[in-house]
């Protein structure tokens, strides 16, 4: 399965008034919570697809060193093109999940408003997480069901 993963308001809930603490990799930590359910969700046949809008600060490898020092082993990481054409997430999205083979599995864990206008089919698979919030164990039950659904609704 893909899961398609945004950094800040997500990994990184967005605290304007508060300066966030980097790791040596100069790269901020990860919110506990935000830790511990992509650790409970993700599998070693599970691919990460960053649409975060740091994508092309590092490459892959160094991305899966960010996500190792921060206590999450991810095997499989892509991210998708860089927004050269000056897309909304909404519009990057579509256009990664639309230049893939029909019939993969996919979620989508993101912040960006954008894409409460995703297509249905694809706003089916989308846990929306508040910015200040980011993602957190509450979040935990709805991301079950998601994933439920995604594994009988291929």
């Amino acid at each position: 399965m893909f899961i398609l993963l945004d950094i800040d308001g997500v990994m990184l809930p967005a605290k304007s008034w508060q300066k966030p603490e980097l790791l040596q990799d100069g790269f901020p930590v990860f919110a506990s919570g935000a830790v511990q359910v992509l650790q409970e969700i993700l599998t070693e046949a599970d691919t990460i697809v960053l649409t975060t809008s740091h994508r092309s600060r590092f490459n892959v490898e160094q991305w899966k060193s960010i996500f190792r020092n921060r206590g999450i082993e991810v095997s499989k990481l892509l991210c998708t093109d860089s927004n050269t054409q000056l897309r909304s997430r909404r519009e990057e999205v579509i256009h990664w999940l639309v230049s893939r083979p029909s019939g993969e599995n996919f979620i989508i864990i993101d912040d960006d408003k954008s894409l409460n206008d995703l297509p249905a089919a694809f706003k089916e698979r989308l846990l929306l997480t508040s910015p200040m919030i980011g993602l957190n164990v509450q979040h935990m039950q709805s991301l079950r069901e998601l994933l439920h659904h995604v594994i009988l609704n291929p």
